[in-house]
């Protein structure tokens, strides 16, 4: 997804809604690198020059418990100089989470403070990312 990046590139879903730049290409690389057993697959793919949309799945273990994931996105993006500067995936939050989390997720999935708490340690963990990797530092 990084070299799909624009510079100037903004990034939004459930549990990132607003990174720019290389907060979203840090991301990227901070999901790659904790997601074990990765698949990802893609459907529905439809693209101009201007904009773009497609189906994906990704299967992974969360790593923060241990629980498979298959989550079901569907992203629409937005191009310049054939590369994205916009792109918005959606997914049910409270799906993932009952996944990810298990029971809490289950149970508190839909309420706002379980949103807000997913994000906040999504966030901090990005941060923390961020700040162990010098690439995202300059």
């Amino acid at each position: 997804m990084q070299q799909c990046y624009h510079d100037n590139v903004q990034f939004s879903d459930p549990v990132f809604p607003n990174l720019h730049n290389k907060e979203a290409k840090a991301m990227w690389h901070m999901l790659v690198a904790a997601s074990s057993g990765l698949t990802v697959t893609f459907s529905n793919i439809q693209a101009t020059s201007h904009s773009g949309s497609c189906h994906w799945e990704a299967v992974y273990r969360f790593s923060k418990t241990g629980r498979m994931v298959h989550n079901k996105i569907e992203a629409n993006f937005t191009f310049r100089d054939g590369l994205i500067t916009e792109h918005q995936d959606h997914f049910d939050l409270w799906k993932w989470g009952r996944m990810a989390l298990g029971l809490p997720g289950m149970l508190f999935g839909w309420a706002p403070f379980m949103k807000n708490r997913i994000q906040r340690m999504a966030n901090r963990n990005l941060a923390h990312f961020m700040d162990k990797n010098p690439i995202y530092n300059s």
